[in-house]
């Protein structure tokens, strides 16, 4: 390995461990601050492609190899224990995290449109988002009670600007898209969504529980396909009598090309589909330079057809709406 891509791939988690683990997971910042010094896990890393040297990858991996939670004096014994199961892990999986928490932040531009709707998300993994109307969400000055007493309630702290919603939206069709589905019904799937959540989030751990439970009553239908080429063909699928939502949260940065998340953007604002999109702001720096500063790192911008809406929780914790 050259001294630059051992640079690379240290930064990389040391970024990790300041900006997304230092205060949401504690173990998980000693957990990659360990890798970022290690010799062996280093040179593990190299091994791999750099698009599947992910932190979260990496973790939730070993974590999945070793059976638990681990220690960082745990990490290199495991690696090498396990290097041939961790590999298979990082080169078959990925960080389909599919947080339905994140209905939360969804709902109040959903409930500004013309119901019913039909649904289409782009990176749906199990299609856990796919499903705001089976879910309760408390936003501390108003409550949308579950629909039934086994589905989760999501907390969201709103801003005095967002235009809560009263209930929950009426979704007529439903859709997902995804390059490897995940199925609702596979206890294999689900351990590894489970696994995802990163230690010192239980309450997502739960939350995340109960919306499977959800959708294992009625799965959504998700089709594998690449949204940069088969999102048309998707969608033509969809009822054209009823407003047609494309939605996706934290899934364009995972297209590396500017150019190729650019030509999407184009694509949805010329089609007749409403767009919502809630990504990190890097993400679309034409539609985020018309936002006003975030209320603090890690935000996510909220946009529908390109027009900022709010600040959003990547969790869907919080919601600051700014919009008129």
């Amino acid at each position: 390995m050259s001294d630059d891509e051992w640079n690379a791939i240290a930064r990389r988690y040391r970024r990790f461990a300041a900006s997304e683990a230092h205060d949401v997971s504690p173990l998980y910042e000693q957990l990659a601050l360990k890798i970022a010094e290690s010799t062996a896990l280093l040179a593990f890393l190299q091994t791999l492609p750099d698009e599947r040297r992910q932190p979260n990858l990496f973790l939730a991996a070993i974590r999945d190899a070793a059976g638990g939670i681990l220690t960082p004096d745990d990490l290199e014994p495991s690696v090498r224990r396990f290097a041939t199961r961790i590999r298979d892990i990082m080169v078959t999986r990925t960080t389909q995290t599919n947080e339905p928490a994140r209905c939360a932040v969804l709902l109040p531009a959903l409930a500004r449109l013309q119901q019913p709707l039909a649904l289409l998300e782009i990176g749906a993994s199990a299609g856990l988002c796919l499903l705001p109307d089976r879910y309760g969400y408390d936003y501390g000055r108003h409550r949308i009670a579950p629909p039934s007493d086994s589905a989760p309630v999501f907390n969201c702290v709103a801003n005095a600007a967002t235009p809560l919603p009263h209930r929950q939206p009426d979704i007529a069709w439903r859709c997902g898209l995804d390059l490897n589905p995940l199925d609702v019904k596979s206890p294999t799937d689900m351990a590894w969504l489970e696994t995802l959540v990163w230690p010192g989030q239980e309450q997502r751990a739960v939350n995340l529980h109960a919306a499977i439970e959800v959708a294992r009553t009625d799965p959504p239908t998700i089709r594998q396909g690449n949204l940069l080429t088969d999102l048309a063909r998707v969608l033509a699928d969809a009822p054209e009598n009823i407003p047609r939502v494309v939605f996706h949260t934290a899934v364009l940065a995972y297209i590396p090309s500017q150019a190729d998340r650019d030509a999407f953007a184009q694509a949805m604002l010329a089609s007749d589909a409403i767009w919502i999109s809630n990504e990190a702001p890097s993400v679309f720096p034409q539609f985020a330079k018309d936002a006003p500063p975030p209320p603090g790192v890690r935000h996510f911008l909220l946009a529908m057809n390109g027009k900022p809406l709010a600040w959003t929780d990547p969790h869907g914790r919080s919601i600051d709406w700014f919009a008129a």
